[in-house]
């Protein structure tokens, strides 16, 4: 049987309420701040840290742009006079950009599913059964995993893959869930605890299992910390460099990252096919932080409230 609507209804107001509750608070104001503008140290601040990513980023837009005379007079923040892409081009031809674009988003993808997916049961497990001794050190256990750097273990997961047959984008995949769980955990558990046992307990009384609760009351209620946990997740799998490079055996299946490492040799002093190769590779991770940034932040923030 379906659980009835009303109780998603339910849930999502309630926790709006509680959003509402702590966000209507009138912020306290300074006389000597002027409210809540941010002083000169905080602008200053801000400020450098902008400065430190918009200018690398402007170069490398502008190196890409530019023609291989243009790019090699030595002026790296002059503006590309013509436009080319033919450092586009030529990278696109040299590190077969479509194949190694097209690994990187299935292991990319099968990451961020598979993290949203595995770290839900898990923290719903958790948050639900605290009281036992097994789901809080299982807790403990994973959050301890969480200060262990995938170099400190490199050489036995490379050995275990390989006797496993996954030296291969699916053995990347599967690390790369693993390694993402501690955190998704730990998003996920503190969310949780901020939904209220008596939405779960209605739906019971209207005869929901546990598994039509969890999908069809709990799962539609975590999409905040589900958009966070996926970003997260994105973000770490398509840029990481390392575990692809160590994993997979075979060159013709590496990411985006590795093959242009491969080929940096090649680029030798043609700065605007590096940079062009750079841009093409960071364009899908930005463009996805910059449409998610905002459920990114509320997530974090719902999450760290408990009601």
């Amino acid at each position: 049987m379906s659980i009835q609507p009303t109780l998603i209804a339910e849930g999502i107001e309630a926790t709006s309420r509680r959003e509402a509750g702590i966000s209507s608070r009138p912020p306290a104001r300074s006389r000597r701040s002027g409210g809540n503008r941010p002083g000169w140290s905080t602008t200053i601040v801000l400020l450098l840290c902008a400065i430190t990513v918009v200018v690398p980023l402007y170069v490398t837009v502008s190196m890409a742009f530019k023609t291989q005379a243009q790019a090699v007079d030595g002026n790296a923040f002059s503006l590309p006079a013509p436009f080319s892409v033919e450092g586009f081009v030529t990278a696109w031809n040299l590190t077969n950009f479509p194949a190694a674009f097209t690994v990187s988003v299935l292991i990319t993808a099968g990451t961020v599913i598979g993290t949203v997916v595995l770290g839900a049961f898990a923290s719903y497990a958790i948050s639900r059964n605290w009281d036992r001794k097994l789901f809080r050190y299982s807790f403990y256990y994973l959050l301890a995993a969480m200060f262990i750097p995938f170099p400190v273990v490199a050489l036995p997961q490379i050995q275990l893959t390989g006797l496993l047959g996954l030296d291969n984008p699916v053995g990347v995949t599967f690390l790369h869930i693993m390694f993402q769980l501690s955190f998704s955990i730990l998003l996920f558990t503190a969310f949780l605890r901020s939904i209220p046992n008596e939405l779960e307990e209605s739906a019971r009384l209207d005869g929901a299992s546990t598994w039509q609760t969890f999908w069809q009351l709990i799962f539609p209620l975590l999409a905040p910390m589900s958009a966070t946990v996926g970003i997260f997740a994105f973000l770490a799998s398509w840029n990481d460099f390392m575990m692809p490079s160590l994993i997979t055996s075979n060159a013709a299946l590496q990411t985006l990252p590795v093959v242009q490492s491969i080929f940096q040799t090649q680029f030798s002093n043609n700065y605007n096919v590096s940079f062009a190769s750079y841009l093409m590779a960071m364009a899908p991770a930005i463009i996805a932080y910059l449409f998610t940034q905002r459920w990114v932040m509320e997530g974090v923030t719902q999450g760290a409230v408990k009601g």
